[in-house]
């Protein structure tokens, strides 16, 4: 199709053939259907957290296992990633931080189960794990309280447009937060949720 075509189509769309209108809508729905966008995923985690996944403490029994992660269609230009797990139900007023970690190489595209336990050293080299909200850095699992009903626990990576945040392990969640909210290119969420 030529431009002369296409700018007569706007005013008079009974130039074309039946084949030629067909193509296009062929192609059109092809390239829509093809389109990839940035995507997080678990070989770890469905819908559901599982007993691995949930925290060791406050009354919860479970083996605190950060998820396995691994993410495709990474947006051109990114330099580095970040991952949070937000809990927005938790009876705080503020939700609860789970996890919170940075400065992930921009060619990582897997964190293994358990990379949110620092002693085991599963992180890519020069990520940083910060603070959560249970005070101290790495990986936190679900543990509401009993009889709360289900919450949801958002896994969130950002794709960001620097190699470093220049932040460091004390770095709070809302610090982290907003230093990301001003670096982010895009971001893909995956979200589990677990009661007790």
């Amino acid at each position: 199709m030529d431009n002369t075509k296409f700018k007569s189509f706007l005013f008079n769309p009974f130039i074309f053939s039946k084949s030629e209108i067909f193509l296009f809508i062929i192609l059109s729905s092809s390239l829509i259907a093809n389109a990839q966008t940035f995507t997080l995923r678990s070989k770890d985690v469905g819908g559901q957290a599982t007993d691995k996944q949930v925290y060791n403490g406050f009354g919860c029994t479970g083996e605190n296992l950060s998820p396995e992660l691994y993410w495709e269609n990474v947006p051109i230009g990114t330099k580095s990633f970040a991952i949070t797990m937000y809990d927005p139900d938790a009876p705080t007023g503020s939700g609860f931080w789970h996890w919170v970690t940075f400065d992930i190489p921009a060619n990582t595209t897997e964190l293994k189960t358990g990379a949110g336990n620092i002693a085991k050293g599963l992180m890519p080299a020069g990520a940083i794990q910060s603070n959560t909200d249970f005070g101290q850095p790495g990986y936190g699992g679900p543990c509401p309280p009993q009889g709360h009903g289900f919450h949801e626990y958002r896994i969130t990576i950002y794709a960001l447009k620097v190699d470093k945040l220049g932040l460091d392990k004390n770095a709070t969640p809302a610090f982290v937060g907003f230093n990301l909210f001003s670096n982010t290119i895009e971001k893909a969420t995956l979200i589990m949720y677990y009661k007790r």
